[in-house]
């Protein structure tokens, strides 16, 4: 593979910078990203002394692509698997750089803007986005419903979500460096990865920041590959994905909320002596009882995505799993199945009592028996819950059998002058070690 700065140098080890581009038919404007590459590339090398590389992660281009790029001395990678994401993983796995930077191969962006990112992961972030809202975004570059309705509220969700705080979750031009790509295990195929990569970022505590990135027209002449409405919702759809808490804990609150205020309205009134002053007749008591049966599936859902991320490497232990570790086994979810089971039964005996006293005669109110049936459900589901979670749990009863991980503080920036010096350094014994070869 070639190497663009470092056509003097052939050892490996001196890449510091890898730009990394997905190609499917950008035959058109690949010329222009890659000068435009290779001037960023100098101006890293002028500013921090660093070296560099440019690889074009190819997606199957059928216009000469591949041939292009070779031609003017770059390396390219083929990729058989199809997607955005899947060419920049592998585009990415293949660099050498200690810092790797991805931008589209379109030419809207200009990667002298990843000049600035490199400096922020020099400076101590492990990742580095850039935010075309804080720039300039040029007329015709980007569609209206992307730029007010698409970008912004996908952006507010991903924050709400997961606390990431960035100002543009879909800025194409972004810096990591190659520790914190290893970390975050990637593997979204498609668009999603622009969400994936910020959210397994946060969910992990890497330090990340924010850099301006200018956004222009691009210079393909044919639309380009993202459909908004079908990429905007594979982006939400992986935001609820990665997050229990709005994906199941959410709704099992307000249908828990619902259910029990039904009830407890319901009860007030049969304590009371007339059950039709209720508000709620049977049918909404009925109701009430699928509701609450609904919540506490919802939260065995929560609890396995929970322990699926853990198992998976993106999600870290809670401090509450700390404090409910000695609770959450497959023998502690089926002593709790049992005894709600023998309650909706003593429930459900007591009712049959009380009928027998009525002749068995029609009874006016059916809370006691649904929220008896409603227990012996909820009991049932606890134990079958239980056995699920120790099976995703990788066949383990306890299900937080580890100790919470310890989040150090986030890594401190090094100042201007120390990052100028670590430079200084490098580019000396580059210097020296060049001289030795000859």
């Amino acid at each position: 593979m070639a190497s663009l700065a470092t056509e003097n140098d052939t050892n490996p080890s001196a890449i510091d910078v890898s730009i990394v581009m997905p190609c499917l038919n950008e035959a058109q404007s690949l010329p222009h990203c890659i000068a435009n590459a290779r001037e960023a590339l100098a101006e890293m090398h002028d500013r921090m002394g660093f070296f560099g590389e440019i690889i074009i992660s190819d997606n199957g281009s059928d216009d000469g692509s591949q041939g292009i790029a070779r031609s003017l001395g770059v390396g390219v990678v083929d990729c058989a698997t199809r997607g955005y994401g899947a060419a920049l993983i592998h585009g990415m796995r293949s660099a050498k750089g200690r810092y790797l930077v991805m931008g589209d191969a379109d030419g809207s962006y200009d990667f002298r803007d990843a000049v600035a990112m490199v400096e922020k992961l020099v400076d101590g972030a492990d990742l580095c986005l850039g935010s075309r809202f804080k720039a300039c975004i040029a007329r015709g570059a980007m569609p209206w419903k992307n730029r007010y309705i698409g970008n912004p509220l996908l952006t507010g969700v991903l924050n709400i979500f997961f606390g990431a705080g960035v100002s543009d979750a879909h800025c194409g031009l972004r810096a990591l460096t190659k520790k914190c790509f290893e970390r975050l295990d990637l593997n979204g195929s498609g668009m999603e990865f622009a969400s994936e990569m910020i959210i397994k970022a946060a969910l992990k505590k890497q330090r990340i920041a924010e850099t301006p990135a200018k956004l222009a027209p691009d210079l393909r002449g044919r639309p380009p590959h993202l459909r908004p409405w079908r990429d905007g919702w594979r982006h939400l759809r992986y935001l609820f994905m990665l997050s229990p808490l709005w994906a199941f804990l959410v709704p099992a609150g307000v249908a828990a909320t619902a259910s029990l205020s039904i009830w407890a309205v319901a009860a007030w009134a049969a304590l009371a002596g007339d059950w039709r002053a209720s508000q709620f007749g049977n049918y909404w008591v009925v109701l009430a009882g699928a509701l609450f049966g609904l919540s506490h599936i919802a939260v065995l859902m929560a609890m396995v995505t929970h322990i699926h991320g853990r198992n998976q490497g993106y999600r870290l232990a809670s401090r509450w799993e700390w404090h409910f570790k000695r609770w959450l086994s497959l023998e502690t979810m089926l002593v709790a199945g049992g005894l709600i089971v023998a309650a909706g039964l003593a429930i459900l005996l007591s009712v049959v009592g009380y009928w027998s006293t009525k002749n068995f005669g029609a009874i006016n109110s059916v809370l006691p028996a649904v929220i008896g049936t409603t227990l012996i459900t909820i009991g049932a589901q606890n134990a079958l819950g239980g056995f699920l979670l120790a099976i995703v749990n990788g066949h383990e009863v306890e299900f937080l059998k580890f100790e919470p991980i310890q989040v150090g503080p986030k890594p401190t920036a090094v100042t201007a002058s120390a990052s100028e010096a670590a430079a200084d350094a490098a580019k000396s014994q580059r210097e020296i070690a060049r001289a030795a070869s000859h």
